[in-house]
């Protein structure tokens, strides 16, 4: 299909105006470096120098932080926390980010989700991940949370343009709270888009989804090898959802947009050569995608600005965000 550069660069410059809504499973990334020094006489494992330590929205806060970097903080969160320290390193990284953390929820008997990520510099030049830790709840939300969390739902959609349902499948996004915030969307005309890992067919009615390959496999029962058979899963998601579109991200191999009527088309990706880290690479899409959608972009210009956004995170270590002006800059040089 052909692209209007000049369309494409309006809607981008439009992106800092809609206010995004950001629901689902928060998380904080603590990543941790050192310089290797020695192997341990206690074990056989390497002694770390610290270096430093860096926390980073990961899971829906990454979300948040992708929105709240394109839109100068018109971006706010609803989820779970614990009554635990990290549940203090969460809100202030969100307040850092200029996120409205105020829908935050606390639950005394859940985990604050931390993926503490520990990292040595075995040579001069490179970085390697030696371990990984994570603290989370994975139990749907007790009853008591899950009414708080619709409380806080209730209050905050008609304030906002668009709603992101994330779901990490760590316990927040319970099937009421799911239909609930659908159904307020939609009440009041709000886009709503879905990101999910399965279970797709449970988001009715939505604006859209933004399911990977892998997953969107699972859920229509069949490996997917060619466009005509991204066709017939895109029908399938359509179909099990009404969704007004299908954004399917396929990796190396760009994203896929299926519409109602047989409305297809195929997106390259925009960057093959300078990947670095795919980490975050979904929500960066999702957020991007969900942003273009809020400024009247159809599902296509939507698509191609969450591509274009996606192969600037790839260049970056860890879940990472683009701006305005390096959407701007991608797009001469295309």
């Amino acid at each position: 299909m052909y692209i209007n550069k000049e369309q494409l660069i309006n809607y981008i410059k439009k992106l800092s105006e809609p206010k995004i809504l950001i629901i689902g499973d928060l998380a904080i990334d603590e990543m941790i470096y050192g310089d290797a020094e020695r192997i341990s006489r206690e074990a056989p494992v390497l002694i770390l120098q610290h270096s430093s330590t860096k926390l980073i929205l990961g899971a829906a806060s990454n979300a948040a932080h992708n929105v709240a970097t394109l839109n100068g903080g018109k971006a706010g969160v609803i989820g779970v926390c614990g009554d635990d320290f990290q549940a203090g390193q969460l809100r202030e990284t969100f307040e850092k980010a200029n996120i409205n953390c105020s829908g935050l929820v606390v639950d005394p008997k859940r985990k604050t989700t931390t993926k503490t990520r520990i990292s040595g510099s075995i040579t001069t030049s490179i970085t390697q991940q030696i371990v990984r830790i994570d603290r989370q709840t994975k139990e749907f939300l007790s009853p008591e949370i899950e009414k708080e969390v619709l409380e806080q739902i209730e209050r905050a959609i008609p304030k906002y343009d668009a709603v992101i349902l994330s779901n990490y499948h760590i316990g927040t996004l319970t099937p009421k709270i799911i239909e609930e915030s659908i159904k307020l969307a939609n009440k009041h005309n709000k886009i709503i888009v879905a990101d999910a890992q399965k279970e797709l067919e449970v988001y009715k009615n939505i604006t859209s989804m933004t399911p990977n390959l892998p997953d969107t496999q699972k859920s229509v029962g069949f490996d997917i090898e060619n466009e005509e058979d991204l066709k017939r899963a895109g029908n399938i998601l359509l179909e099990k959802t009404d969704a007004k579109a299908v954004l399917i991200t396929c990796g190396a191999d760009g994203m896929f947009v299926a519409r109602p009527n047989s409305n297809y088309v195929k997106i390259p990706v925009f960057n093959k050569s300078e990947v670095f880290d795919v980490t975050g690479a979904g929500d960066t899409v999702t957020a991007v995608y969900t942003l273009a959608l809020a400024c009247g972009a159809d599902a296509f210009y939507a698509a191609v600005i969450g591509n274009i956004a996606a192969s600037i995170a790839v260049k970056q270590f860890g879940c990472a965000t683009t701006t305005i002006d390096e959407l701007l800059n991608a797009v001469e040089n295309l």
